[in-house]
């Protein structure tokens, strides 16, 4: 389907420009983002997404964006694209100058919708590069995402889809665009939200959908899980599982091009998580 586009309150043309070349958005990557899952029309978890986007857009020292406005670009775009499996929601703050000194004003807001693509297997691959836990930016979901396209290329010309990576204390952190579970002992852990990963609201939803479940996930200690743990996961010693709002839960089938068995609990974690989200949709 060609994506249905909302700019500044009207639906645009696709291939039509829409955005000033002097945004700064598009000079300096001065904005914020959401992507959610769109099942039948409505987006998933939208109003968790929204509140993500106003600590992202605070911790940028942008206004928060207007709710309101937005849902109400969301109701408009998924009505002229029915078929849609995918929205982003972008916030950025406006016309600038082309440098990176902000210039109060009107933000802009893009709201876009366009089909999920194909499901894909999650084959990951260990980037050489790391995550500053104690970036300006840690933990926020932010349209400068150069670093993740450079680490999305390397894992793609090694065979993968997605790549990990470790922060500056050699602790498992995050993928370019996933949280990360490791599967050992029998329980799920996930890097805790000081590692410098974005919290993500797929990550945030298993660990309470699990914990009324029973099932055994949580967020490890820090330090709990160094970036060797990988090596136990190619030596069949644990497992892997990766979260995002398109993949939802998926267990990892390879690592460094060597096929992985997936365990038990994330078996399971990807079934609860299809369970609860079809039965719920904003959660």
């Amino acid at each position: 389907m060609t994506p249905v586009i909302w700019v500044g309150g009207v639906l645009v043309d696709a291939t039509q420009p829409s955005v000033s070349a002097v945004d700064h958005g598009v000079t300096v990557g001065d904005g914020v983002f959401e992507t959610c899952r769109v099942d039948d029309g409505a987006p998933f978890a939208l109003t968790r997404h929204l509140a993500r986007l106003r600590r992202s857009a605070e911790g940028l020292g942008l206004d928060a964006p207007d709710d309101g406005t937005i849902r109400c670009a969301v109701r408009e775009v998924l009505a002229a694209a029915p078929d849609a499996g995918r929205l982003r929601i972008t916030v950025t703050a406006g016309l600038g100058p082309l440098g990176s000194q902000r210039t109060p004003g009107e933000q802009t807001i893009v709201v876009a919708a366009s089909e999920a693509g194909a499901s894909r297997p999650a084959r990951v691959v260990r980037a050489p590069w790391v995550r500053n836990e104690r970036s300006a930016v840690a933990g926020l979901k932010t349209t400068s995402y150069a670093e993740n396209v450079v680490a999305l290329r390397y894992a793609s010309e090694r065979g993968g889809d997605e790549a990990v990576l470790a922060n500056t204390h050699g602790e498992l952190c995050e993928g370019t665009g996933s949280n990360v579970f490791v599967e050992r002992g029998g329980e799920l852990l996930t890097p805790p939200l000081s590692s410098g990963c974005l919290a993500g609201i797929t990550r945030e939803l298993l660990l309470e959908w699990a914990a009324d479940d029973g099932l055994a996930v949580r967020e490890a200690e820090a330090g709990e899980l160094g970036f060797e743990v990988l090596d136990d996961v190619l030596d069949g010693r644990a497992q892997l599982l990766i979260t995002n709002s398109v993949r939802d839960a998926q267990a990892v089938t390879s690592l460094d091009g060597v096929d992985l068995e997936a365990g038990p609990v994330s078996l399971a974690a990807e079934q609860l998580f299809a369970r609860r989200r079809a039965a719920q949709v904003d959660p």
